[in-house]
């Protein structure tokens, strides 16, 4: 005899269906003024979150497993699931429950992970948010070689690279990747990351560059400079995307075109240098004085931007090896430098630049709040400034770099202008605390606006003429989300209520009314909040999406910033720290003289800190230095590393003069215990 099973309800049927097209991913399901999560779901929220494991009726089946969290406070319960590697899918209800017919249609609307994140509240300001897509089966020039594509969905940022498969570590952890992608498997090296597998055929590359061409509506990819050894990161970026895009079902508006990084561009670090060098984290967590300085970062760091922060610490990952392009960098310093008074008028005018970058990405995915557009005018608003100082630095056409940005600065006037008509002067920070778009822009809008002020005016003045109507001077109209707008009026005056008066609410010592004439206005003012809540987000979504038309000149734009905000912020360190431009070479000498170790040197009085000098030639290229504990060997070994570090970033250096042959290789390793900044040494 077979048993027969409990049939569900609709509700849980309609969550199972959803559920099982996002398998391993916590399911926010939308129920009310609620995000519920059901079964295994619950169960781990209850445990991650602290939440209390409730129940469900299932109809005849057996009752499941529930934990809720108020929509309001989603975003605290997100961004600690977030932080601990988990996947969220939102189910929002996709449709009004007062129009549906049975149950309410409910659809996934985005997906957050570790990679994909993109509130602002989460993230770190001065470090790009990157998800990498890995696939190591490839081949390049004969060799074995993996392809990465990079993406940071919050600026819309595409980097393409092929590397050796035995230098794929240094590689990958340049990019600080939150999350991985990899082909089913296979199995990459990615401490710290959430990894994520997908099927292997994704990772084709003749299906990435049909994505590809028609995402770009090219014919070719040659314009994007893919050629055909670009096969392995070619597919990495097809796989990439389509995984992005199953996430944000609202596509990739900002995605910009891909930069290509090739082999040889930038010098690798592998993690024992980077950790010993302490270029962006102290080699000890907790090091006292982390966060003050530290680290290279930390000591060069004078930016004023987000921008501008991010792009500095991917320079100090990733230093250059073409003595060219270094040179064109230092250029750029070096005119800062000269121009002391130019400089701090450049860094004034970016000073108050918001994150055009994220900000733009995120009006272009339909996410910006009102004050995050309201940010967005006022940093462009504030380009003429920007314009102003770089086209008065002096001597700037000595430096191509800085002549160019002083031409090609986007002002973005056009943007700027509709978002200044268009936006109230402090936009509130979400669409339902207040009214974001100015009188006078939208018609409609306003004339919505005014039959609800007019309602609420003749709603004001009914209290006047129905005490004077009824002679009863207490009488008062009220208003609650339950019963709307009221007449109110004491047992004492019970004797006096007009016939139109109807019975709505009884208290301890009062009655509340309401009139036919009252339910009329009452009807026009809360229709026509209603409609301008509706009409306001019709709204700034025209407002967002004339961003996103404009996405690659703000895009532009916010690259200049970020690199005017670098080249005065590393001249500032250099005029302030003494530092000195090197002379950059394609041969063997690096010549220090009088060099200091940058991080040390501010953690102590400056006359206590000695100078050294160094020199290694095609006369003496091995430097054998002993002496004992604590004598400085380990502060030699890494101001030597940090001075070349610099100097490939295209910063000047601590030294009195410096001559230095670029690197391809950098190696440095110290006691494991050592702590420079607090004079520890093993």
């Amino acid at each position: 005899m077979t048993a027969l099973t409990p049939p569900e309800t609709p509700l849980m049927q309609q969550y199972r269906d959803i559920k099982a097209r996002f398998p391993h991913t916590i399911l926010f399901f939308r129920m009310g003024d609620f995000y519920e999560m059901f079964e295994d779901d619950a169960k781990l929220a209850a445990r991650e979150l602290g939440l209390t494991l409730t129940s469900r009726n299932n109809g005849g089946a057996a009752e499941v497993p529930l934990a809720g969290v108020p929509v309001k406070a989603a975003t605290e319960y997100l961004r600690r699931l977030i932080a601990r590697g988990h996947r969220v899918a939102i189910a929002e209800q996709i449709e009004d429950p007062k129009l549906a017919k049975g149950l309410v249609r409910r659809a996934v609307v985005e997906t957050v992970t570790p990679g994909t994140v993109l509130s602002d509240d989460w993230l770190i300001r001065n470090r790009n948010n990157y998800v990498v897509a890995v696939d190591p089966r490839g081949t390049a020039a004969g060799l074995a070689a993996a392809g990465l594509a990079t993406l940071d969905i919050t600026t819309g940022e595409l980097i393409l690279e092929v590397v050796p498969t035995a230098e794929l570590e240094p590689v990958l952890a340049r990019y600080e990747a939150r999350e991985v992608v990899l082909p089913a498997e296979t199995t990459v090296a990615a401490p710290g990351a959430t990894v994520t597998t997908r099927e292997a055929w994704e990772f084709d590359a003749e299906l990435a560059r049909e994505d590809l061409m028609r995402t770009y509506g090219i014919a070719s990819l040659d314009g994007l400079g893919i050629g055909p050894d670009d096969r392995p990161a070619l597919g990495a970026a097809g796989a990439l995307l389509r995984y992005a895009r199953e996430l944000k079902p609202g596509g990739l508006p900002h995605l910009a075109h891909p930069t290509i990084v090739r082999r040889g561009d930038v010098l690798p670090l592998d993690e024992m240098t980077r950790r010993n060098l302490e270029l962006v984290e102290p080699l000890r967590a907790g090091v006292e004085g982390g966060g003050g300085g530290a680290t290279l970062l930390e000591v060069i760091d004078r930016t004023l931007t987000p921008m501008g922060g991010r792009l500095l610490r991917r320079w100090l990952l990733a230093p250059l090896v073409d003595p060219a392009a270094i040179s064109a960098r230092l250029d750029a310093v070096a005119v800062l430098v000269a121009d002391g008074r130019g400089r701090e008028r450049l860094r004034e005018a970016l000073d108050g630049v918001r994150d055009v970058e994220r900000l733009a990405g995120r009006a272009a995915l339909g996410r910006a709040t009102p004050r995050e557009m309201g940010a967005l005018r006022d940093s462009i608003l504030r380009l003429p400034d920007v314009a102003g100082a770089l086209g008065g630095v002096h001597s700037r056409e000595q430096s191509e770099s800085v002549d160019k940005s002083a031409h090609e600065l986007d002002l973005l006037t056009d943007l700027g202008d509709e978002l200044s008509r268009a936006l109230v002067e402090r936009p509130p920070a979400q669409l339902d605390d207040g009214d974001s778009i100015k009188a006078g822009y939208d018609h409609e809008l306003d004339e919505l606006k005014a039959a609800r002020d007019g309602g609420k005016q003749y709603i004001a003045g009914l209290q006047a003429r129905e005490r004077e109507r009824t002679g009863i001077a207490s009488l008062k109209v009220g208003f609650n989300k339950v019963f709307g707008y009221y007449l109110e009026v004491t047992h004492t005056h019970r004797d006096r209520i007009p016939p139109n008066y109807e019975r709505r609410q009884t208290l301890t010592g009062a009655e509340r009314y309401v009139t036919p004439e009252l339910k009329e206005y009452e009807a026009k003012v809360l229709g026509a909040e209603e409609r301008i809540a509706a009409r306001e987000a019709a709204v700034l979504d025209q407002l967002r999406r004339r961003v996103a038309d404009a996405i690659a000149r703000v895009q532009a734009t916010a690259g200049h910033l970020a690199r005017c905000d670098v080249w005065a912020a590393l001249a500032d360190v250099a005029e302030r720290e003494r530092y000195v431009r090197p002379d950059i070479t394609d041969d063997f000498t690096l010549a220090l003289e009088g060099s200091r170790h940058p991080v040390v040197e501010r953690m102590m009085a400056r006359e206590a800190f000695i100078p050294n000098d160094v020199t290694l030639d095609e006369a003496g290229r091995v430097i054998l230095l002993t002496g004992p504990n604590m004598a400085g060997k380990s502060t030699l070994l890494r101001q030597v590393g940090l001075c070349v570090v610099l100097a490939q970033i295209g910063s000047f250096v601590p030294c009195r003069r410096a001559r230095i042959g670029v690197v391809d290789r950098l190696f440095t390793r110290v006691g494991a215990s050592d702590n420079l900044v607090r004079g520890q040494s093993t």
